[in-house]
C-alpha cells in the first residue's frame, strides 16, 4: 500500500494506474456544525438538522448525510487521485453507506484500482474501475463508491 500516489497529478496519465494499487487519498474529521449546515441546504432530513430529533432516533444523535460524505470524498479523490488534464466520468456502478458517520469521526478515503484498460474505440484514453472505501478512525467502513473514470494515455500512438 502506497501512501501517496508516486505520480503527481500535473504528470499523471492511465498508464501510471496500476491494477491492484491501493493508495491512502487523504482524511477529515466531521464536525456537528458541518452536518447540520451541509444537510440543511442539501439534505434536511432531521436526522441530519435536529440534535433533538435525531437523539430520539436509530442513532441517538445528529448523523451525515450520505451525501456529504461523498461530497468531502470527492474532494480528496481531486486532490489526491485523478490527473489533472482529467476527463469526464461516465459514471459509478455502486454507492453504498454501511454504516453512519458522527460528529468527531475522522474518515480517510482509500482507493484501490479493480480495472485498468485502454478504450478499443478511443486510442487517447483509458477507463479505470476504482473501489473507494471511507473508513472512519475504529477501522469501521462508512462508505464504499465504485467510480469509473476516463484518463488520457501518455502516448495515444503507442
Amino acid at each position: 500500500m502506497s501512501d501517496v500516489f508516486p505520480t503527481p497529478p500535473t504528470d499523471r496519465f492511465f498508464e501510471d494506474y496500476k491494477l491492484g494499487a491501493t493508495y491512502i487519498l487523504g482524511s477529515f474529521t466531521v464536525t456537528e456544525a458541518e452536518i447540520i449546515a451541509f444537510a440543511s441546504a442539501y439534505d434536511p432530513q432531521s436526522m441530519h438538522t435536529n440534535p433533538g430529533l435525531a437523539a430520539q432516533g436509530p442513532f441517538g444523535e445528529v448523523i451525515a448525510s450520505g451525501w456529504h460524505t461523498v461530497s468531502r470524498s470527492m474532494r480528496l479523490l481531486v486532490d489526491n487521485f485523478l490527473p489533472f488534464n482529467g476527463l469526464a466520468a461516465p459514471g459509478i456502478d455502486e454507492l453504498r453507506w454501511p454504516r453512519p458517520v458522527r460528529p468527531g469521526d475522522t474518515l480517510t478515503l482509500q482507493a484501490t484500482i479493480q480495472e485498468a484498460r485502454r478504450s478499443r474505440s478511443k486510442p487517447d484514453r483509458g477507463l479505470i474501475h476504482t473501489l473507494l472505501e471511507l473508513i472512519n478512525q475504529n477501522g469501521e467502513v462508512v462508505m464504499t463508491m465504485k467510480p469509473m473514470n476516463l484518463i488520457r494515455v501518455r502516448n495515444p500512438e503507442g
